[in-house]
């Protein structure tokens, strides 16, 4: 069959039609779902990973609105307890897929977070959506962002602690970053811990860190629960910026191509069921604030899902930038610059000792061709170009077309 024919084809009618046995359907779509048959996914039921977090909305959601039999698998959700463990479940395949950060993809597939094994990124799962909490005790002080807590901390010297989720991924970058950018180095001026989501605020509470940065709802329950205020968002930092990714390993896309090409399709329609309307959002925040996926109150999670903002010291924002799942398919798109922005981090913090191939990294580890075929066939935009450009907060241009330069270019650095 021609990728042309396979493009104009509406595969989920083909595929359900396949599911039901085809009654009622005509001799020749009966036929092509025949013809089809190739395509049948080869690993019928898949384990998809998930850390309690707000962003894991697209593939808790393509299981529980059944997308996934639309496209003839069936996704278990398995919710785990810290990325450490999501790592060490994808290298040995006890997960299939995983929402995960998309640094951490990037340290085991060049073997800087722990074991090494080859990786895919088969697409974005959100942009935006986390930020920097800082401990109300600080903010009584007086550091309530970026360039006071640099004040109070050149002022009251003390050992001062801060928390990511884990040392390659996207958090700790956007929190080193927030930091350097208000003069204070992360690595020797600070304390840099790690410390899984849902145990953020707990360990806030009892005064193991001044701040931390985390996806939703963990920020916004800070502020609930009357221990931390939002200094900055990380769309602050970078907006739009990429965030977590539906990752696997090379071995489980070669292997099983077409189960991979379902998934990717299911939980791409769940993304764009999410960002569809308000409504749609609501209901999302009422599945995944339940037991089994974040396990918090609604209202954690449904007032910043729709922009809706407060820092905890009395001011309120409605901000266009907010977490976004797929926005016309501009989210989902595994664009090669932002891949090779995590390893220009991870150079600039002394993680890779040497500059690696960055462009070469990330055409291995993106998989370009495959989610445009999958988007195509979904009618989905694809940008015209692997590469984005941004101004992050310090002022700075990446654009992804000299990233030695880039990594190399920052005062604050290893």
């Amino acid at each position: 069959m021609t990728d042309l024919l396979k493009t104009s084809l509406n595969r989920r009618t083909v595929l359900q039609a396949a599911t039901v046995g085809a009654v009622g359907v005509s001799p020749a779509l009966r036929a092509l779902v025949h013809a089809q048959g190739s395509d049948a996914p080869e690993k019928k039921e898949v384990k998809i990973g998930f850390i309690p977090l707000t962003d894991c909305a697209s593939v808790v959601m393509a299981s529980v609105l059944g997308f996934d039999k639309k496209y003839g698998v069936t996704i278990i959700p398995t919710k785990e307890a810290s990325w450490a463990g999501v790592r060490d479940k994808l290298v040995n395949g006890e997960l299939d897929f995983a929402h995960v950060l998309y640094g951490l993809v990037y340290g085991v597939h060049l073997g800087t977070a722990g074991p090494k094994k080859d990786m895919a990124v088969l697409m974005s799962l959100n942009n935006n959506g986390q930020a920097i909490t800082l401990s109300k005790a600080l903010a009584d002080k007086g550091a309530v962002d970026g360039p006071s807590l640099a004040k109070l901390m050149a002022k009251e010297k003390r050992e001062y602690t801060f928390a990511g989720t884990f040392p390659t991924g996207t958090h700790a970058m956007w929190m080193h970053y927030w930091l350097a950018a208000a003069g204070i180095n992360p690595l020797s001026g600070a304390k840099l811990i790690t410390v899984p989501p849902p145990q953020m605020v707990a360990n806030m509470r009892v005064g193991n860190m001044d701040g931390f940065c985390v996806g939703e709802p963990w920020n916004h329950r800070a502020i609930m629960d009357g221990i931390g205020i939002t200094a900055n968002t990380t769309q602050d930092i970078w907006k739009d910026h990429p965030e977590k990714v539906l990752g696997t390993s090379a071995e489980f896309v070669k292997k099983n191509p077409n189960t991979t090409r379902a998934v990717m399709m299911a939980v791409l329609e769940a993304s764009q069921w999410i960002d569809a309307s308000l409504s749609n959002k609501m209901k999302m925040a009422e599945t995944v604030a339940g037991k089994a996926y974040v396990n918090t109150s609604v209202d954690a999670i449904n007032q910043r899902i729709l922009g809706r903002y407060q820092n905890g010291l009395g001011k309120t924002w409605d901000d266009p930038n907010h977490m976004k799942f797929f926005n016309d398919g501009a989210v989902n798109f595994p664009y090669l610059s932002d891949g090779m922005w995590f390893l220009t981090q991870h150079k600039r913090w002394g993680l890779l000792k040497d500059h690696p191939d960055y462009l070469g990294v990330a055409k291995q580890i993106n998989q370009i061709d495959l989610y445009k075929s999958v988007a195509s066939a979904m009618k989905i935009n694809v940008p015209k170009d692997v590469m984005r450009s941004s101004k992050l907060l310090d002022g700075v241009v990446w654009d992804g077309k000299d990233p030695a330069k880039y990594a190399d270019s920052f005062k604050i650095k290893a």
